[in-house]
């Protein structure tokens, strides 16, 4: 079993239960941080890709905060050889699947105890990052990184404005306008059962 790290759509269970064909009962969940990266904007896309922070700081063209140069995300625990084969034709060629240590921000609970909700997935008033210090030990696991530079906007992309205009279109019956092969995941998850 492999644990990955989501910072963009798949953050939403709703968006990866629809890439990985299942309910996940069996993965366990929890808001975890990547530093030293950060998260922008793809052109004309809703969604992000990240970039090591030297990259990004050179993009954005000034010094980043702790908070913009860490990667706030989820860490999902328990994927199997088929939702990483699936997530990776999702990602396409747009990304490279790399190992990372990422850090927990709370104990892993399961997929079903996780809140799916729109609202409830944008907290309030998200709490600051701790000092790196205070953070517990990191844990491995792997993510996307986005590979096409130069399609990546200065600025950093926002869950929550996501969440509030876009994943509807992601985890409903209608397809996003984005380049998502949906088609190609259902064709290698029939083909897989």
């Amino acid at each position: 079993m492999a644990s990955a790290f989501f910072y963009g759509t798949l953050m939403h269970p709703k968006v990866l239960q629809r890439v990985i064909k299942h309910e996940g009962a069996e993965l366990e969940i929890c808001p975890a941080v990547l530093l030293d990266y950060t998260r922008h904007k793809v052109k004309r896309a809703e969604y992000p890709g990240i970039i090591p922070y030297e990259q990004g700081r050179i993009l954005c063209e000034r010094e980043l905060e702790l908070e913009e140069k860490s990667v706030r995300g989820t860490l999902v625990a328990g994927l199997s050889e088929k939702d990483i084969k699936l997530l990776d034709i999702f990602e396409g060629s747009e990304y490279v699947r790399k190992g990372i240590d990422v850090h927990p921000l709370s104990p892993l609970v399961k997929l079903s105890e996780y809140p799916v909700d729109d609202k409830a997935l944008i907290p309030s008033k998200p709490p600051s990052l701790p000092a790196r210090s205070e953070l517990g030990p990191p844990i491995k696991a792997e993510t996307y990184v986005y590979d096409l530079y130069k399609r990546l906007e200065p600025e950093l992309w926002s869950f929550e404005e996501f969440v509030q205009n876009n994943a509807w279109k992601w985890y409903g019956d209608q397809q996003p306008d984005e380049d998502v092969r949906w088609a190609e995941l259902e064709e290698v998850s029939a083909a897989q059962a």
